[in-house]
């Protein structure tokens, strides 16, 4: 077992605070993801529990036991670091076994797991070779077989692919994702790339200014984000905010953007009821909203300002009032610049946030 949790973590260098009161709880062989702009306190947080920096106030346990400023060997971690740090004099074997031989484990032992991991990442044919005679993606994978033959219970990976091409970053995605599960380690990986971050983790811890903002699954995060900055950071195009407001028409609680009224669903009209004369953001994704050629009552009319053909879709760039969002259209949908097209809102795709604290309403969003 390597349940890790982390408790109220705070890490500070001088008047900075890198690392804000931060606590989550890692579940035994669970692939987390720390999530965030550059900056945010990610890596920080990961160092801490690596114990290559101390936490200045909190806990963190591995499997129940205190590690907070346990020296990392003791930790029972093995780490993959973002600029791979393997010895460019040593070959590929010596490289992998590196860890092994500090730790002292029996030659046997070594040269086994050695060229397991070696197997796991497909650079067999490669252990004698040196660092320099490889590509980036071929010393990426050095990396994590030093790190896999180490068979420690808990892996830490600091941005592993980012120095990677595009292409050879997106098949080490799937191929790390399979290994991982395989070996089943506890996983925390911290990345920028929000897309490795959705189609990798387990679950996905979004950071802002060294705070977590929403630690839930992918697919929660991307569609129920508790804030208005998880909805702005996370998708591409990131989630599309609109200023609204909230009026009472006869007996009906309604929600106008510009002059198209929008009846909220049934829980959402008492929460919404506090709103009543005042602003309201909406927030919905680009591809949640319907795109029609044609005026319709249900519909809010737009000018065109930009096409972008992207293959699998057209995103369309059009003024809401002061705002500026963007729709997905299906490619066939025949729209150029400067013209006009209608937008449907369906209301269970809106998510209602607070103009003021810029934290979701919509009762499915409040943060477990």
């Amino acid at each position: 077992m390597a349940e890790i949790r982390i408790e109220n973590v705070t890490k500070t260098f001088g008047d900075f605070v890198a690392v804000d009161n931060a606590s989550l709880s890692i579940r035994d062989q669970e692939f987390a993801v720390l999530l965030g702009p550059s900056g945010c306190g990610k890596t920080t947080l990961l160092r801490t529990v690596a114990g290559l920096g101390m936490a200045d106030e909190g806990r963190i346990t591995i499997d129940g036991k205190d590690v907070t400023y346990l020296p990392p060997r003791e930790r029972g971690i093995a780490m993959v670091f973002q600029s791979y740090a393997i010895f460019p004099h040593m070959t590929v074997h010596k490289n992998i076994a590196f860890g092994l031989k500090m730790a002292k484990t029996d030659t046997d032992v070594t040269d086994r797991r050695v060229q397991e991991a070696a197997e796991m990442l497909h650079i067999e044919d490669l252990l004698d070779r040196f660092p320099s005679d490889m590509s980036g993606g071929q010393r990426q994978r050095v990396a994590v077989a030093r790190a896999i033959a180490m068979q420690a219970r808990v892996l830490l990976m600091d941005e592993p692919l980012s120095n990677l091409d595009a292409l050879l970053r997106l098949e080490m995605r799937a191929e790390l994702k399979r290994l991982l599960a395989d070996i089943g380690a506890t996983t925390i990986y911290v990345t920028h790339d929000q897309i490795e971050a959705l189609s990798m983790g387990d679950r996905i811890a979004v950071m802002q200014d060294g705070r977590i903002q929403q630690f839930e699954k992918p697919i929660d995060v991307y569609d129920l984000p508790s804030n208005r900055f998880v909805g702005g950071f996370i998708g591409n195009p990131p989630m599309n905010f609109l200023r609204g407001r909230i009026e009472r028409v006869g007996d009906e609680v309604s929600a106008f953007i510009g002059e198209l009224k929008i009846t909220p669903p049934d829980e959402m009209i008492e929460l919404l009821a506090p709103y009543v004369g005042g602003p309201i953001v909406v927030g919905i994704r680009a591809e949640n909203m319907e795109t029609v050629n044609h005026p319709s009552d249900d519909a809010l009319g737009v000018r065109v300002l930009v096409v972008e053909p992207l293959g699998s879709q057209n995103l369309l760039t059009v003024r809401v009032g002061d705002d500026l969002i963007k729709v997905a259209t299906h490619p066939t949908f025949a729209v150029a610049a400067d013209d006009d097209v209608w937008l449907r809102f369906p209301v269970d795709k809106i998510r209602w946030v607070d103009s003021q604290t810029d934290q979701a309403i919509y009762p499915a969003l409040v943060p477990a």
